[in-house]
């Protein structure tokens, strides 16, 4: 894509939502599979089809509502993507992270996302929530290939503390103080849309990761790139034994997504209250 017309298309639907919008959002929040109904503890300004805004990209995964919500949660002005786009749908990794490029455009400090993954790690247990604390990427291919803009961000953004630290611990103490028990670990982006081999399973787990899935790291990057601080949680919807793998439906993973999405939402929730304006 000619970064010329990429960034118009950006500053054009930050200008359609600024306009139509009557809050200054600070947080923005990208609510990945069976997990949109956060959204629906949103104090609500306003809901936008995703097909309203100019030049967005439309969800075409399951589960996905694929609509902007305006309002406020835990306190905090927040937009909230109800539903988010995958590299494994055709999408180029500029289209999957435009919504966190319009994000930065308004104004928003920072990102939190949600996604549901497989768990790697034998000692989790399908609903179990993990709070991101680093990420390998697999996905072949980086979201800041290609010409840098300097307003956006500099060429080689460090990468040293992906996931704000004093975010993560702060939601620890939230899940202490609340009664939420929660994991910590290391997710590993791949491709998709293909489920893992054993053998992959085996090889991810010795390379270090806890969990794994197909989404949030390019836009962790592209937030990053931003100066924006980032919290990710990943709803573990199965766990990945090589020496006894058992198939995996999309069905399974909404339904342990939906079983374990009141406990994310209360994590959430208690999070942004808990957070720094």
């Amino acid at each position: 894509m000619i970064v010329s017309e990429y960034r118009k298309k950006i500053n054009e639907a930050a200008r359609f939502l600024a306009d139509g919008l009557d809050l200054r959002p600070t947080v923005g929040i990208i609510l990945g599979t069976g997990l949109g109904g956060l959204a629906d503890r949103i104090e609500k300004h306003k809901i936008i089809p995703y097909r309203d805004i100019p030049h967005f990209p439309e969800s075409t995964v399951e589960s996905h509502a694929g609509q902007l919500i305006a309002g406020h949660l835990g306190g905090k002005a927040v937009l909230a993507f109800q539903g988010r786009f995958h590299f494994y749908e055709g999408y180029s990794l500029e289209e999957v992270t435009f919504p966190v490029r319009v994000l930065a455009t308004l104004g928003v400090r920072t990102l939190i996302l949600s996604n549901a993954a497989g768990g790697l790690n034998p000692l989790f247990k399908p609903g179990d929530l993990m709070i991101i604390r680093d990420h390998i990427n697999l996905m072949g291919v980086n979201p800041l290939r290609g010409p840098n803009i300097e307003k956006w961000g500099v060429r080689f953004p460090d990468m040293s503390m992906p996931y704000d630290r004093a975010l993560c611990a702060k939601a620890e103490e939230v899940a202490l103080a609340s009664g939420l028990p929660v994991q910590k670990g290391v997710y590993v982006a791949v491709s998709g849309p293909s489920l893992e081999t054993p053998a992959e399973t085996r090889f991810l787990r010795m390379i270090g990761a806890d969990a794994v899935g197909m989404s949030t790291v390019p836009e962790v990057i592209v937030a990053r790139h931003a100066g924006l601080k980032v919290f990710a949680v990943s709803v573990i919807a199965n766990v990945n034994l090589p020496e006894c793998m058992q198939p995996v439906s999309i069905e399974d993973v909404i339904a342990t997504a939906g079983k374990a999405e009141p406990t994310l939402v209360l994590l959430i929730s208690r999070l942004l209250k808990a957070m720094d304006d």
